[in-house]
């Protein structure tokens, strides 16, 4: 699978997706660009929303909008040669979106809307679905098949964890087989896996001190992404503040994962 310059395959290098929760600022978004671009050596896509639908509470920041954040994303793109993906609320707003992002990613709570599914796929631009948190891994087979029939055959599908009584989110392990069978490439979003929705009362919680825990897990389960959301201050984003990990502190994590990867792969081919 082609994403911009970046090539996914079974054997490939372990991937990322990268970047802040909502585009807070031009100046910031270019700045976290940046910094990804000179530190890291590992293949990357650069994440970033332009609206946050979904929020909390009615006065949650949500973002600059459409025009505005695809100008900003562009502008990412052209300046550091960077393929770029962002979340899709809006069947109308597809090709727009496509005519910048390289990849398109479904939020987990429209993973079942058919009209954006649709929408999405017929750009061509390859899709990544955030699993909702309400499926099981089994349901993602007819989100793939949407997508097929459609005829992009080009999907991701992300594990971010499922509900888990009030305000709690758990991982199934077995997610990342059960989604191959559906799809050659699983992430894991390890980001959103460790929120706790509406866990502050009017915005969401969750301890980002979690996330090296359960992205390893997720490499040794099967994952062949990972999703990330980082923040030069974490604590003051304006968008999941405790789930965002330091941007300064993102490349030796980056480094110990693709080291973790490695040793799974040699493992995988010593027993083979």
């Amino acid at each position: 699978m082609q994403i911009g310059d970046v090539t996914l395959s079974q054997e490939g290098p372990l991937t990322f997706i990268l970047g802040p929760c909502v585009i807070e600022s031009e100046a910031m978004a270019l700045e976290i660009a940046h910094f990804l671009k000179e530190n890291l050596t590992a293949p990357f896509i650069f994440k970033a929303s332009y609206d946050k639908a979904n929020r909390t509470s009615f006065d949650s920041f949500r973002g600059p909008g459409l025009e505005k954040g695809l100008a900003i994303l562009q502008t990412i793109k052209e300046r550091y040669k960077l393929p770029v993906t962002t979340d899709l609320h809006h069947p109308d707003e597809a090709h727009e979106v496509a005519s910048v992002c390289d990849l398109l990613q479904i939020p987990a709570f429209l993973c079942r809307q058919t009209d954006l599914i649709h929408a999405a796929a017929k750009t061509g631009k390859p899709v990544n679905v955030k699993k909702g948190q309400f499926l099981s891994p089994y349901d993602t087979k007819a989100i793939v098949e949407k997508i097929h029939t459609s005829g992009n055959p080009n999907v991701i599908l992300t594990e971010r964890g499922s509900s888990f009584g009030y305000q709690n989110l758990v991982v199934d392990m077995r997610s990342f087989s059960i989604m191959k069978q559906f799809t050659p490439y699983v992430c894991f979003d390890a980001s959103h896996s460790v929120q706790l929705p509406g866990g502050e009362g009017r915005s969401s919680g969750g301890d980002r001190n979690f996330i090296p825990q359960l992205a390893k897990a997720a490499l040794a389960s099967g994952a062949n992404l990972i999703f990330l959301e980082t923040h030069p201050d974490p604590n003051t984003a304006k968008s999941d503040a405790k789930t965002q990990w330091p941007l300064r502190e993102l490349p030796p994590l980056v480094k110990e994962l693709c080291h973790f990867h490695k040793v799974l792969e040699s493992y995988a081919l010593a027993e083979s």
